[in-house]
């Protein structure tokens, strides 16, 4: 007799043991969260099969751990083939049952941090809460800390009052010898504000931020790599905006080479960031501040197109969704940036690179091109710090004559 499970699944004969009564909620869970029927009717057939297996091992709801599942799949191993998502569907089918209450939350033992991990959680509270650092800032900060103070102390007690200038010059000569010049200032950055936070509590006298080396630094070394605007054409032109993944890819192409977001920017956008009356869009930058920007007609058309084609439905406040199960947001700049490169490679265009960044990079130069001021600039990709946009300069010197002031006096 054929047991049908959420309308769409049928299973040969009725779920048995202590999960059976989860079987229904769990498929329309996966449902909900976009899963293909295939996907749906592959995991509960995973769940039904444990379910069989706990009965049999008299096995009680209350009593399920996260190790049973691990020991059900070496057991089914014995007699079918195991598939990649086996585990991921029991993890799943887990989450449904603690979120009803079938079973109980697993109790995590907690680890004893280390003198140096206590430090560094309570460096990123300070950094977050008093400071108001972006998130983009902490998690670069941070990381530095943490093997500076390993590289110092190991897993013993700390003794920042003993730290001296050459301990940081030691530390800061061996790590700049093998990073990026961007990242090796971005390492003495994050040591001068930990020394400053450091005097802050008391624990050092010595001014230890003043001991940190400067990083050699030549101003304006290294042109942006701009995406020319022909490319960005072939690229556009190239998606098939049939298809729900092709609307999508389209509006978010176009957010990046119109507007000159960053992918986290894209990433993060949510419903309520867009003011359709007003034909504006609110974005939240690197800095945590938030600014208006207009709405082109055609970045508007693509992402309405989007909202009512292609987008799937879900209660996330994201514009942008994952095409695939699970449907939700993206985690954060990466999903966009695989976008980028998937789309580039299906163009067959050599890009000056395979990142999002090279939009940004290519709207200031077609922007100084046609003669918009480098405050223009700086405005429209929100830059802090005006420095920041004098980069683009470099890119094209016709139109930088073009917008030099004449010398006082004439030629002589």
């Amino acid at each position: 007799m054929r047991y049908i499970v959420d309308g769409q699944v049928v299973l040969l004969r009725a779920p048995e043991g202590p999960l059976a009564a989860y079987i229904k909620p769990f498929a329309g869970s996966l449902r909900k969260q976009g899963y293909a029927l295939k996907s749906i009717h592959r995991q509960v057939q995973i769940a039904v099969g444990f379910s069989r297996w706990l009965k049999h091992q008299e096995v009680a709801p209350r009593s399920i751990t996260s190790e049973h599942p691990s020991r059900y799949l070496r057991y089914r191993a014995r007699w079918a083939r195991p598939s990649q998502g086996d585990a991921a569907a029991l993890n799943h089918l887990l989450t449904v049952l603690r979120g009803q209450g079938a079973i109980p939350a697993e109790k995590i033992s907690v680890r004893r941090l280390t003198p140096v991990e206590r430090l560094t959680e309570a460096y990123e509270l300070y950094l977050r809460e008093v400071r108001g650092l972006a998130e983009a800032t902490i998690v670069n900060y941070v990381p530095f800390i943490c093997k500076f103070l390993k590289d110092r102390f190991g897993h013993g007690p700390l003794a920042l009052s003993q730290l001296c200038a050459s301990d940081v010059a030691r530390f800061v000569q061996r790590q700049a010898s093998h990073l990026h010049r961007k990242r090796a200032k971005l390492l003495t950055t994050a040591l001068r504000s930990f020394f400053r936070y450091a005097r802050y509590l008391g624990k050092t006298k010595l001014d230890l931020a003043a001991a940190v080396p400067a990083v050699a630094d030549w101003s304006m070394s290294s042109i942006p790599r701009a995406i020319p605007a022909e490319q960005v054409r072939q690229l556009l032109a190239s998606i098939d905006r049939r298809t729900a993944m092709g609307c999508r890819d389209y509006a978010i192409l176009l957010l990046l080479a119109r507007l000159g977001l960053r992918s986290g920017e894209v990433a993060s956008l949510e419903l309520e960031n867009i003011d359709w009356n007003a034909g504006q869009l609110s974005v939240r930058g690197k800095s945590g501040q938030r600014s208006e920007l207009p709405l082109p007609a055609e970045v508007g058309e693509a992402i309405a197109a989007y909202l009512r084609r292609g987008r799937p439905q879900s209660t996330s406040r994201r514009v942008f969704l994952r095409a695939r199960a699970p449907i939700r947001g993206f985690r954060g700049a990466s999903g966009v940036g695989s976008i980028v490169r998937h789309r580039l490679r299906r163009a067959g265009l050599n890009a000056p690179t395979h990142g999002a960044h090279q939009f940004r990079h290519g709207l200031a130069t077609q922007m100084l091109r046609q003669g918009a001021s480098l405050d223009e600039i700086g405005e429209v990709l929100g830059h802090q710090n005006p420095q920041t946009t004098t980069i683009y300069t470099k890119v094209d010197l016709d139109a930088l004559r073009a917008l030099a002031m004449p010398w006082p006096g004439g030629v002589r």
